[in-house]
């Protein structure tokens, strides 16, 4: 069983490699800088490639070096914080490449990959900002808006050839990259949406689930 994961970081799909490697996957990481990647790689056995998710040539190069996989993740993302009448047009669009533009080409990539096939389950990192914007933040809500849509036009495409495409809401900060730990439940733990991420890859096709939110039990709606 082989796995790629695209935009690997030290949260959630760090932790999304950890419970691959023990499911007795073969798992690809890809970033952009794969200095990054070498300690997580040692430590699960898999391989790192680097990637641009924004070039297609680059996308292409990386799937015809990982082949076939059973799992496809994508998580990168980019923010570009501010009053809208002072965000930089070139940042903005930057950030667009790499939330949603990116999660076309690799998405695009992979189902061209599983479609002989005939099966795969290909994830997509959402946010708060997948389903709400929020002030000063409205780059961020644009590309994650638009990786919700792609996520939701795929499934309806490819489920009834028999890819699973899901996208997972992270409604919440998560205990990840040096943030501090309140230790009250109120951010969440990535091994925990990890093993929600497997569940989607198990689900019975009888019931494939094309999208799940994950927030702290503390949080008041």
């Amino acid at each position: 069983m082989q796995a790629l994961i695209v935009g690997v970081g030290p949260g959630v799909s760090a932790s999304f490699a950890r419970v691959l490697a023990r499911e007795g996957y073969a798992v690809a990481l890809a970033a952009r800088d794969t200095g990054k990647l070498a300690a997580l790689a040692r430590e699960i056995g898999g391989s790192a490639h680097a990637c641009d998710a924004t070039n297609a040539a680059a996308v292409a190069a990386l799937f015809a070096t990982v082949g076939v996989p059973d799992v496809v993740l994508y998580n990168p993302s980019a923010r570009v914080r501010g009053p809208l009448v002072e965000l930089d047009p070139a940042s903005v669009h930057a950030a667009l490449e790499v939330t949603a533009f990116g999660g076309f080409l690799v998405g695009q990539a992979a189902a061209r990959a599983m479609l002989p096939r005939g099966s795969g389950t290909i994830l997509f990192t959402g946010a708060s900002a997948s389903v709400k914007g929020y002030a000063g933040s409205a780059p961020f809500a644009m590309g994650k808006f638009a990786l919700r849509g792609l996520a939701q036009s795929m499934s309806r495409e490819l489920h009834p050839k028999g890819i699973h495409v899901a996208h997972v809401v992270i409604d919440g900060g998560v205990r990840a990259g040096g943030r501090p730990d309140p230790g009250d439940d109120s951010m969440l733990d990535p091994a925990a949406i990890a093993e929600t991420m497997l569940h989607l890859v198990r689900q019975p096709r009888s019931a494939w689930s094309e999208e799940v939110a994950v927030r702290p039990w503390v949080e008041r709606f």
